[in-house]
């Protein structure tokens, strides 16, 4: 199924960080957005705070938005005529299962109502619908409008579909789960990475910023091109994954086993906030938010490829 966004009007609840970058994504492709958020000094500095992602966009294609965004504060107004819904409400079920009550009330019923939640699961929301066959959970990586990954489920195969159509026009790359999980993929991926990095560091093995370094320029480099599991079959040589399996795989339980279960205690919160100040000299949030950015630019643009 092939989707073409061009005055697909597309909804956006929520303009904070993950609202903005969403808006500022199907514009760039040429959806008809509306954003709103029920704060109005929120809504109020949206445009100024569009900027980025917007110039952003620009740099990595070439062009400027094909699309236009709307800012209203009138949550009637925003649930008229969407396709799409993308909800960044706070992670908070009540929260979300209030407005899910007048989304239900308010929005065409064909359209899909798309959470972007990062810690819930699409069991924890849809007990917030008369119709939970309308919800899918969809978890983009931060930032939305460069990171390609979004993370789906739901129950309706065709409302998936037509999901997923949407969001690979908006050059985005959907992996499906089969069941609900929390973290969803990535972030159980990446929680069982930093729990290790923690440990490195409270064990004094190395400290935050050599951690830091060796993910970047070992594994890390190769994971931007590979998976974990790709990256293994290449491991075991002629013999890909088998290979390995059969050569390394006790070597490998070995290393599961000396795998650390940290605490984040006083002590070692400290260590980490220290270890990251030192690695930040003296750069703040929004420097390193720069830098990542044009970081992540130029990778995308050295792996025009698209990734599958």
């Amino acid at each position: 199924m092939t989707a073409d966004l061009d005055h697909l009007p597309i909804t956006i609840l929520g303009a904070g960080l993950i609202g903005i970058g969403w808006a500022a994504l199907f514009a760039h492709h040429g959806a008809r957005v509306t954003l709103w958020d029920p704060q109005p000094e929120t809504l109020k500095t949206a445009p100024d705070r569009l900027a980025k992602p917007r110039a952003d966009l620009t740099e990595l294609d070439g062009h400027g938005p094909r699309g236009d965004i709307h800012f209203v504060s009138d949550i009637a107004a925003a649930l008229r005529e969407p396709a799409l819904i993308q909800e960044n409400a706070p992670e908070s079920i009540p929260v979300k299962h209030a407005l899910y009550a007048e989304i239900e009330t308010l929005a065409p019923p064909e359209a899909i109502l798309a959470s972007s939640t990062s810690s819930l699961t699409w069991d924890d929301l849809a007990p917030g619908l008369t119709d939970p066959q309308r919800l899918i959970t969809a978890h983009p990586f931060n930032p939305p409008h460069l990171v390609p990954l979004v993370e789906l489920y739901g129950p309706d195969p065709a409302r998936l579909d037509r999901a997923e159509a949407l969001y690979r026009a908006a050059g985005r790359v959907p992996v499906r789960l089969n069941i609900p999980a929390t973290g969803h993929i990535a972030n159980r991926l990446a929680s069982a990475l930093w729990r290790e990095a923690v440990h490195i560091v409270a064990e004094g093995i190395a400290d935050v910023e050599a951690v830091d370094r060796a993910l970047m320029h070992g594994p890390g480099l190769r994971w931007s091109v590979l998976g974990a599991h790709m990256a293994y079959h290449l491991g075991g040589g002629a013999g890909g994954i088998a290979g390995y399996l059969d050569h390394l795989g006790p070597s490998q339980e070995r290393r599961w086993q000396d795998l650390g279960t940290p605490r984040l205690s006083p002590e070692i919160k400290d260590t980490l906030i220290a270890g990251v100040a030192t690695a930040c000299a003296g750069r703040d949030i929004a420097t390193l938010e720069a830098e990542r950015d044009a970081a992540l630019i130029a990778l995308l643009r050295a792996r025009a490829k698209p990734q599958t």
